[in-house]
């Protein structure tokens, strides 16, 4: 199938173009001035609106009633489905602290899943977002299942070839081994959930880290004698910062902050959605704890922030506002960032002939109209 989509405003790295053509899976052509005549075309008219690579949301758990942990396809098929109504046409399906039984389970599930889903995002692997964390740190991660990193576990679950990314406090030794074992196969990892200190961060970058999880949430905060966790990602060039752009988890003014530090190939825009995003408010769950939400956040009995309720799409709009910057300088953060850190740059995360044709079609409102994975229609707004 192909598909033309003109009176858009195409943001392209190179600058904006004014026209699109995809090929089947592919981005064809760009261009200026009047599209071309395609009479094999299906012509999209963007209304004035934006077209823009797909969002990439490399650390999501879940939404819609459902939970990477369920270990079910419908599980992912879901929340695949309700991922490309805002915007997103890959993720990482997002573990959380759980047993050994639990965590298998789920990994398990997503290898058997793995790839395009039916209307839904495009599965690229998982996520690891514990067990190998600091108790003092977990947030809502459950503390009964915290622990450090043990070979024999962890072997089993590498085996599975699926992890794409793991997030880990590398203060503990028994972590460090992990780590590097996950550097070996190429997996991407992550420091969070964490009291590390700025020294203890550096080296965890000489063993391989390359990402904050969730920046400025669960790590040890910017202090001007002891900068910490914080201090180091802000600092560190080769450190790349996760950050939940809901303006409850981060104050739009650190996130301004971040971005202006990081610069926007610094940053990656993650939701950290759980389950109940999408639904109304009410109780929920999140690793068999019970999650209050309320006024569009979600919380332990104790008042812990657990997880969010954000789109990626939402996010856009919110760090927009919190920056002033264009959509041209924002895109990467959506993106293009997130594909260089998961080895995908030279196919996925920008608008270039020859990359898979992943787009999010975007009112003047920055409000989602459609979504293509790969060329697949994968959403299209009801009028």
């Amino acid at each position: 199938m192909q598909y033309l989509f003109e009176n858009v405003r195409v943001l392209a790295p190179e600058g904006s173009a004014d026209w699109l053509l995809t090929d089947e899976a592919r981005i064809a052509q760009i261009g200026h001035g009047a599209a071309p005549d395609c009479p094999d075309a299906l012509r999209i008219n963007g209304a004035d609106g934006y077209l823009a690579p797909a969002f990439i949301d490399m650390h999501v758990h879940g939404s819609h009633g459902f939970d990477t942990m369920d270990a079910t396809p419908e599980a992912l098929r879901c929340m695949a489905r309700f991922f490309a109504a805002h915007g997103v046409a890959n993720f990482l399906a997002t573990t959380m602290t759980a047993s050994r039984e639990a965590i298998g389970a789920a990994l398990r599930n997503v290898a058997e899943c793995l790839g395009a889903q039916p209307d839904g995002a495009t599965l690229l692997g998982a996520h690891l977002e514990g067990p190998y964390i600091n108790a003092k740190a977990r947030g809502a991660q459950p503390a009964d299942h915290v622990r450090l990193a043990e070979p024999s576990e962890y072997a089993d679950w590498l085996a599975l070839n699926v992890i794409r990314q793991v997030t880990v406090a590398p203060e503990f030794t028994e972590n460090i081994a992990f780590m590097q074992a996950c550097v070996q196969r190429g997996i991407l990892v992550s420091i969070g959930h964490t009291q590390a200190s700025y020294e203890q961060a550096l080296i965890a970058v000489q063993h391989g880290a390359r990402q904050t999880t969730h920046t400025f949430n669960a790590m040890t905060g910017l202090h001007h004698r002891a900068p910490g966790v914080v201090g180091a990602a802000l600092t560190c060039e080769l450190l790349t910062c996760e950050l939940i752009a809901d303006n409850l988890h981060v104050h739009p003014a650190a996130m301004a902050l971040l971005v202006r530090a990081k610069g926007t190939k610094g940053v990656i825009a993650i939701t950290d959605a759980i389950r109940a995003t999408g639904l109304s408010e009410g109780e929920s769950e999140l690793g068999s704890q019970t999650v209050y939400v309320r006024e569009g956040k979600a919380t332990l009995a104790d008042g812990t922030l657990a997880g969010s309720l954000l789109t990626m799409d939402a996010a856009l709009r919110n760090l927009q506002a919190a920056t002033g910057l264009s959509l041209e300088a924002l895109m990467p953060i959506f993106s293009a960032n997130a594909a260089r850190q998961l080895n995908l740059a030279h196919r996925k995360g920008s608008l270039r002939v020859g990359y898979d044709a992943d787009l999010v079609l975007l009112d003047p409102a920055l409000q989602v109209q459609m979504t293509f994975a790969e060329g697949r229609l994968i959403y299209q707004r009801r009028i």
